[in-house]
């Protein structure tokens, strides 16, 4: 299953978000959330204040448990995402992406835009039952989300460091025994 960029960007920086929040969090600035608005390209307003900082910090474990749950809870999580935002779905394009799908005003708090983007996109992920793609890291000590969008679904580790790590370890043991 190939998802639609705007799915799979939004599904990205959902899964980067919350990952932020283990340790070490890379989310404490200001600064760090404008990188992370950039970076992911969120359309509409960024009021780039400790408030706006504090309101998406908020969110992190909701995205954790929405991108974990199984598939029957995430369609009720999807739900009260969408019904507690009035979400209205409408057809808009911008920037690079063609037509797609917002469902949230473009000047709603990010925090709230970031809400609905991932329900939004977690919708093709219910739909399409691929809930396989997201997972936890393999690695040992670590508990960040994978997101694993390549065609052989063989990424199992959150980042190169990890992947990397899990590897040194492997060899040590090999080279031990």
């Amino acid at each position: 299953m190939t998802f639609t960029d705007d799915t799979a960007g939004s599904l990205q920086a959902a899964v980067a978000l919350a990952n932020s929040a283990l340790e070490p969090d890379t989310l404490t600035t200001v600064e760090a959330l404008s990188s992370f608005y950039a970076e992911h390209e969120y359309s509409g307003g960024h009021r780039s204040d400790e408030a706006e900082l504090q309101a998406v910090r908020s969110v992190r474990a909701s995205l954790r448990e929405l991108l974990t749950a199984d598939r029957t809870t995430a369609v009720g999580l999807v739900n009260g995402i969408l019904a507690d935002a009035t979400a209205v779905p409408r057809l808009v394009r911008h920037d690079r992406l063609d037509w797609h799908i917002h469902a949230i005003d473009d000047e709603a708090p990010l925090a709230e835009r970031v809400m609905v983007e991932t329900a939004m996109a977690m919708i093709d992920v219910i739909r399409a039952d691929e809930h396989n793609r997201l997972d936890i890291c393999a690695a040992d000590d670590c508990d960040g989300l994978v997101l694993d969008l390549s065609r052989n679904r063989s990424r199992r580790y959150c980042s190169t460091s990890c992947g990397n790590r899990e590897a040194v370890a492997a060899y040590r043991a090999r080279q031990k025994a």
